[in-house]
């Protein structure tokens, strides 16, 4: 009779694994898309789906932190890693919608290069989080951490690159120019975003240690 009355125990851990997973498939269909294996259409519903399921996530995961009582790590800390994995995906599809909402059919190199990024930092996170469920292996869970400061830096330099040849080569035309800065940004925000899940784990870590 008392087990029955006690709260049922809630694993976060899951709700960050799921959307850990969600980011993957995000930024794995951006990237079919800048490689020319699907269509705007096909793919910005596609990302647009996804990411109205992190959002339905993420909200089942705070509803369940706001009625939790005790909780594994910090509760400020899950409130704040659920929050940026599910932003990932919204810069992802933020991206996304714009490519298709201008209706741009070449994708531009330097978009190909920062959805390569967020794939390869999308995978990092995955790893790490299913590490920080464990937490058993603290200097491997790092060099993770480690590894997504560095596709962030890569990320900020493909933007910087971007921009430059964007301007060089579209003077001709600023209608093209706002739209693909704006898509560039919004794709290296992605990366940042990835950084700050990192920057949040770290900290779980280091609380943890």
């Amino acid at each position: 009779m008392f087990r029955m009355l006690l709260p049922k125990e809630v694993c976060f851990f899951d709700y960050f694994e799921r959307l850990a997973v969600m980011i993957k498939e995000a930024c794995d269909g951006f990237l079919r898309l800048a490689e020319g294996k699907t269509d705007n259409v096909t793919q910005a519903s596609a990302i647009k789906e996804i990411e109205h399921q992190a959002d339905d996530v993420t909200h089942a995961c705070i509803e369940e932190l706001n009625k939790t009582f005790i909780t594994p790590i910090d509760r400020m800390d899950i409130h704040a890693l659920i929050k940026r994995l599910d932003d990932v995906v919204d810069s992802v599809d933020a991206s996304m919608s714009r490519i298709s909402l201008y209706e741009l059919t070449e994708i531009r190199t330097e978009a190909k290069q920062l959805a390569e990024v967020l794939m390869k930092a999308a995978l990092e996170i995955e790893i790490a989080l299913k590490g920080l469920r464990r937490m058993s292996n603290i200097e491997h869970l790092k060099k993770h951490m480690i590894a997504i400061h560095a596709l962030e830096n890569e990320g900020d330099m493909i933007l910087k690159s971007a921009l430059v040849r964007l301007f060089n080569e579209e003077q001709q035309n600023p209608v093209l120019i706002i739209k693909w800065k704006e898509i560039f940004e919004r794709l290296e925000r992605a990366t940042d975003r990835c950084e700050d899940v990192a920057n949040i784990i770290e900290k779980i870590v280091l609380e943890a240690s």
